[in-house]
């Protein structure tokens, strides 16, 4: 039968189904959620419309690919545009600067801006480059809980490199020891919430994130960010793949140590595979009845998750771009309260979001629409509605300071998330964005495999689990997991 069944249609359960129907399997994908894309979603307040998850699009290609595969041309279902500017950085001494995509604008930027050396800068990012090239296939591209894996010339290449990784020693080391200059390091500090973490304690290896923004280029798509999710459900529906929505999965069927179906609502559906794109804590607590969730696992500390603002701004502001950046004035302070003491810090970094800047219907004329987040500790029995209380008036004080307006009067509709409510829409264990942290340099390797060790014909794929959280990265496991699956003719 060679049949297959995915159960979560988040971004990664749906690239993970196109690969495997490309190769011939019957695959039908189960989602509980009326929609399709997991945390990729959006939604309308009045005349504002708000992409509620990610809003950093990087790598295209790999989207496009999954298009290319099935011999179809990706710009018949999803276009996109490349940003001149990555993002707008503010800070509270009053300096600004600009992150270009052009290479030789951002270096003289930062001159003109922070008077950083360009060649420092440059440096900076060839060594990154370098750590990108030399991890990229063992951490990114395969599975490491596969001996194969190891025994090649690109792996042996990375473990005799190991030292020049930068491992051992905290991203903000690197940052201070290569760049030497608050702002700047700062800024590149940043990168480490890009998987949930603290550029305290994630390890210098983590460099290479900012790669991928900065080598890749920032991207816009067509209609926002919730256009990925649907131009991959039509290529799956127009390829023979069935998509049960409002389907929630109460178990996986196991027999004999190998799974062959699931039960929906008192129902049975049989299969030869099962993936589960569900986070990964949950599917072991509520679909594998028999089997414990692995100690390293349960106790392993969570990502960062966060708190956003939807906010319906009447006012356009030229200082902004898509992507905007405002310091906190003590980023240790910030980090520590985050994952030492499980709360928010009075100064928190604030990121804002405005996509009606590249797509101007998503606000109404002379508006915008704020995606306004910040950092934020995974739930562990918080008082959010007192938390955001204080949060917001932080914040709205913070920005009307930097950016010299009253902001309060401003704001025409709003919506909150909270850790809290990001664990209920999106089934994220105690709302962390990307399942665990990274704030170890074994991270990598205490992150689940992408099948189960004792059940055979269980794999698993999403942010929860190898290589991590965040769109690029799950389009990986995708990758990941159908590559352990040969082609088949199943017509």
């Amino acid at each position: 039968m060679n049949k297959v069944i995915i159960i979560g249609a988040g971004i990664a359960g749906l690239a993970t189904a196109i690969r495997l129907r490309n190769k011939g399997y019957n695959v039908e994908v189960f989602e509980a959620n009326s929609y399709t894309g997991g945390k990729i979603s959006s939604f309308n307040i009045s005349q504002y419309r708000f992409d509620a998850g990610p809003s950093l699009f990087t790598l295209p290609h790999l989207v496009d690919e999954l298009f290319t595969l099935c011999n179809e041309n990706p710009r018949n279902y999803f276009n996109y545009k490349q940003k001149d500017i990555h993002c707008n950085y503010f800070w509270n001494d009053g300096k600004t600067l600009s992150a270009f995509s052009d290479k030789k604008k951002y270096l003289k930027e930062i001159k003109d801006q922070l008077d950083v050396d360009p060649d420092t800068v440059e440096k900076y990012l060839i060594k990154s480059k370098k750590k990108f090239d030399l991890t990229k296939e063992i951490f990114l591209e395969k599975s490491l809980h596969k001996y194969k894996t190891y025994f090649n010339k690109n792996v042996i290449k990375s473990i005799l490199s190991i030292y020049n990784l930068d491992l051992f020693t905290s991203l903000n080391r690197v940052n201070e020891k290569e760049l030497n200059e608050q702002h700047l390091v700062q800024l590149y500090n940043r990168y480490a919430t890009y998987n949930g973490s603290s550029p305290y304690e994630t390890p210098g290896i983590m460099t290479l994130i900012q790669h991928l923004e900065s080598h890749y280029g920032t991207w816009i798509p067509d209609g926002g960010m919730v256009n990925i999710a649907k131009s991959i459900t039509s290529l799956l529906l127009n390829n023979g793949v069935k998509i049960h929505l409002n389907e929630k999965v109460d178990e996986i069927i196991l027999d004999n140590n190998m799974s062959n179906g699931i039960r929906v609502n008192g129902k049975i559906y049989n299969a030869d595979y099962i993936i589960s794109n569900m986070d990964i804590y949950y599917t072991y607590n509520f679909l594998l009845k028999n089997y414990n969730i692995p100690n390293n696992l349960e106790d392993i500390e969570r990502s960062s998750s966060a708190i956003i603002f939807y906010w319906g701004i009447k006012k356009l502001f030229k200082q902004l771009e898509l992507h905007n950046i405002f310091f906190s004035s003590n980023y240790r302070s910030e980090f520590e309260a985050i994952f030492q003491n499980g709360s928010l810090y009075n100064d928190p970094t604030i990121y804002i979001n405005v996509t009606s800047k590249d797509i101007p219907n998503d606000a109404p004329e002379g508006s915008e629409n704020w995606f306004v987040m910040v950092n934020a500790p995974s739930d562990s029995d918080h008082n959010w509605d007192l938390i955001v209380q204080d949060l917001r008036k932080n914040i709205i004080h913070k920005l009307n300071k930097m950016l010299g307006v009253n902001l309060e009067d401003l704001i025409e509709v709003e919506k909150i998330y909270t850790p809290k409510t990001i664990e209920h829409t999106t089934h994220s264990y105690l709302g962390s964005l990307y399942g665990t942290s990274s704030n170890s340099r074994l991270s990598a390797f205490l992150r689940h495999p992408n099948f189960h060790k004792k059940v055979k014909n269980l794999y698993f794929c999403g942010g929860s689990v190898h290589p991590g959280g965040g769109i690029p990265l799950c389009l990986m496991s995708a990758k990941i997991v159908s590559d352990q699956f040969s082609k088949v003719n199943n017509e």
